[in-house]
């Protein structure tokens, strides 16, 4: 069985950059985000920043804080039958971390990825997304995905990179992390 990373960051860190990184080198990416836009989706709610918070709040309270990653973990199986690498972008909670551990031990790995308030949210305001907000939402995705023991698995994670410059910085860090992986 092949290696299984998970990358984790607040609102806007550069979770997503880190994901197309990965897949530009040839790695299979799952993102929880895309589940949770799907079930929004699914459910016809008209998008809006509050609305993503909250769908994922209810199926967590409905189903488990770790109904995502119990969603999750076949796909990502069937992925390793093909790929010696695959990649879950947004893990936010302690739940979903548990679950991932639980199945895959040791192979098994938590990638940060940070950035500071003040740039997340220039990075909110470019780039547009149905999710995001002002400031305050962002503050609010903040102290929910908190909440789900994001910031411990941030404060735990394997490997952390901060992402405090630009786009060509971060390609450059995570292509020699890779090759060194």
């Amino acid at each position: 069985m092949g290696l299984v990373l998970a990358v984790s960051g607040l609102p806007a860190a550069g979770k997503g950059e880190f994901a197309a990184i990965l897949s530009e080198n040839g790695i299979p990416v799952r993102s929880m985000g895309d589940m949770i836009r799907a079930e929004v989706k699914e459910r016809g709610i008209p998008e809006a920043p509050h609305v993503f918070g909250e769908v994922a709040t209810q199926l967590r309270a409905e189903y488990g804080e770790d109904v995502l990653a119990r969603r999750l973990v076949k796909a990502v199986d069937d992925l390793l039958s093909q790929h010696p690498i695959v990649l879950i972008e947004g893990l936010r909670g302690t739940a979903e971390r548990d679950v991932f551990l639980g199945h895959w031990g040791d192979l098994f790995k938590v990638v940060a990825v940070t950035a500071s308030k003040e740039l997340r949210f220039r990075r909110v305001q470019s780039r547009a997304r149905s999710e995001d907000g002002d400031l305050s939402d962002l503050e609010m995705r903040d102290k929910r995905e908190t909440g789900w023991g994001l910031d411990v698995i941030i404060q735990e994670a394997d490997f952390s990179f901060s992402n405090e410059s630009d786009l060509s910085d971060l390609k450059n860090r995570v292509s020699a992390w890779l090759d060194n992986l």
